[in-house]
């Protein structure tokens, strides 16, 4: 396979001047066909990496990040300064232990942290993509990943990982490339995005489009930033990754820096001062039209529909070892789509272990303190190494 072409200096991916991160440019040689028939070459995408890969290059395990998520795995944030999203998951003794595995992760096709997304220069105007970026998938992400490895010269992945989103790609990546994985973690995630879930997507896209700064798409032309609709869409999003529990546990109907209510619309409770911190924070990291685009990538996600709406025929064959996990809260992503994943590949004999975690914390369990998840990823990666299917260092 050729090698892509790469800069590893510092890259500063959303306009500013401290993100630094490396990047790689691939599709240089041949421009890669997305699933909507248009195509895209020269594609940057960045990345960081943790560990050391080992001689025999077997230890390398691919992380998936979420909807909103990035590259910056344990290392704090460049641009917010809060810790990496799974630092908790990944490191020295860590469950994906750092010691002995080489861990990547990278900015996802259509994102706005240095890969190649509606933010980035069309080189053939010169100005930003906007809506002219072409609609992308889940499948398009990956088939992007796997021309990372390709420039990585890794051939084949000890595992690969992710959650929500990041749990779509990890099972596109074992439909798409089985003889490149070694093993896939998916974790609260389905074969499918449900109407429920598009619906909520909806809503978001909505607000962002309706933002009189949104500008059809070209605000950055404009000189200007959607945050209202794209905060509003974040607020949305945020409710779902949460149970009632969770929130009950944490707000209740607990007012916000007052005795008795305001009799207004300011926020009077303390849940919708959280809320409205979530959306304002989430602007200045966050790019609007690439959450259209991930978010469209997300309600197109459909295993089954290139085998006759028969989810068994994604499978059939995969020499990739699973092991699937869910959270007995997550009303996002329910056990019982989860279910549905392993009762396919129960189907074809494929070898799969299946784990609901009981937990009231919701969609966001899996990046948060979970003692089960970091006792069962890291179970399940031991049995690897036992099986001698990943070198030592």
């Amino acid at each position: 396979m050729p090698m892509a072409q790469m800069d590893n200096q510092a890259v500063t991916p959303y306009g500013t001047d401290h993100l630094p991160c490396r990047r790689a440019v691939v599709a240089t040689e041949t421009p890669l066909v997305l699933d909507c028939g248009q195509t895209l070459s020269h594609i940057p995408v960045a990345y960081q990496t943790y560990g050391r890969l080992n001689a025999d290059r077997t230890n390398a395990v691919l992380v998936c990040h979420a909807l909103t998520g990035d590259q910056y795995l344990i290392e704090p944030h460049p641009m917010t300064g809060k810790e990496g999203w799974w630092i908790r998951m990944v490191g020295p003794g860590r469950p994906i232990d750092t010691d002995r595995y080489f861990v990547i992760c990278a900015n996802a096709l259509g994102s706005c942290m240095g890969t190649l997304g509606p933010r980035e220069v069309d080189p053939a105007t010169g100005k930003p993509w906007g809506l002219r970026f072409p609609v992308i998938t889940i499948a398009d992400m990956v088939r992007v990943q796997a021309l990372l490895m390709d420039h990585l010269g890794i051939e084949r992945l000890a595992c690969v990982i992710g959650g929500s989103m990041g749990g779509m790609q990890v099972l596109q990546w074992a439909v798409l490339f089985p003889d490149r994985v070694m093993s896939a973690i998916p974790i609260a995630c389905a074969a499918r995005h449900s109407a429920q879930n598009i619906a909520f997507h909806e809503v978001g896209r909505q607000a962002i489009m309706a933002d009189p700064d949104w500008h059809g798409g070209d605000y950055l032309t404009n000189g200007a930033q959607p945050t209202r609709g794209l905060a509003v869409a974040r607020m949305a999003a945020h409710i779902t990754y949460l149970s009632e529990t969770a929130l009950h546990r944490k707000f209740g109907r607990r007012l916000q820096d007052r005795a008795a209510l305001g009799f207004g619309f300011d926020a009077d409770f303390r849940v919708e001062s959280y809320l409205r911190h979530q959306g304002i924070t989430f602007v200045d990291r966050f790019d609007a039209n690439s959450y259209l685009y991930i978010t469209r990538a997300m309600d197109y996600f459909d295993l089954a529909a290139e085998h006759g709406g028969v989810l068994t025929g994604a499978f059939r064959g995969s020499p990739v070892r699973f092991c699937l996990i869910s959270f007995s809260s997550d009303w996002l992503f329910p056990t019982s789509e989860v279910r549905d994943i392993v009762h396919a590949l129960n189907a074809v004999a494929a070898d799969v272990s299946f784990v609901e975690i009981e937990s009231d914390k919701g969609h966001d369990a899996f990046l948060l303190e979970e003692p089960e998840l970091f006792a069962v990823v890291h179970g399940f990666l031991d049995g690897l190494a036992q099986h001698r299917r990943v070198a030592p260092l």
